[in-house]
């Protein structure tokens, strides 16, 4: 592939990922962490980090081993391969931020089982070279963290009256319970997936 064409894909890449194809409000995936981690802006930022690291390492090396995988244990290679790169993850929160990783708990370590970084693994490494994998990997990550980090700016903010831990609002200001609750994050989620929904189909001439 000539230079000028991995400049086009690698830019078809990142607009699918970030916008016509993303995988929290058009695939639906990985929204379970919208549940556990939404509620502080910061731990977000980290897990969402992690999920978009995991996934761009894991679909490299799996598109890299693709031709040495045999087709009947190609899953547990794939499990094996993206449980490698959660561990370090892991290791380095526990080890640069062991508040972070206690505070998210276990939640770093059911990064393994997100359906972002499976989905990519088979809808996209199997049949592409390593450094497009690499990409398409981190920027389906940043697709499904600006989902998130909207999400966690907006419960942070009712919820705690604070930005990623800094105080907003001031002393008068009465927090919504409702945001610190975890089921408020599957309401922002809907709605989110509503309207961005609908900002797609005018985007492609639709009903308006």
């Amino acid at each position: 592939m000539s230079p000028a064409k991995k400049r086009g894909a690698a830019a078809s890449i990142l607009v699918d990922n970030l916008w016509w194809n993303n995988p929290v409000f058009v695939q639906v995936l990985g929204i379970c962490s919208t549940l556990a981690v939404t509620n502080n802006l910061s731990n977000t930022l980290i897990m969402t980090t992690g999920v978009s690291l995991a996934t761009a390492f894991s679909s490299a090396t799996l598109s890299a081993m693709n031709k040495a995988i045999p087709a009947k244990v190609r899953m547990i290679v794939q499990v094996l391969v993206i449980s490698f790169y959660v561990i370090i993850i892991d290791i380095v929160l526990r080890a640069y931020l062991p508040e972070v990783s206690r505070s998210l708990g276990p939640y770093v370590g059911l990064i393994i089982t997100n359906c972002i970084i499976m989905g990519r693994a088979e809808a996209f490494a199997r049949s592409n070279p390593p450094a497009l994998s690499f990409w398409d990997g981190l920027t389906s990550g940043l697709g499904y963290m600006a989902v998130l980090v909207a999400i966690a700016v907006v419960r942070e903010l009712f919820g705690f009256g604070s930005f990623a831990g800094v105080p907003l609002l001031g002393p008068r200001w009465t927090s919504w319970t409702i945001m610190i609750m975890a089921p408020s994050a599957f309401f922002l989620l809907a709605m989110a997936m509503w309207g961005l929904k609908t900002l797609q189909e005018r985007m492609k001439g639709g009903k308006r």
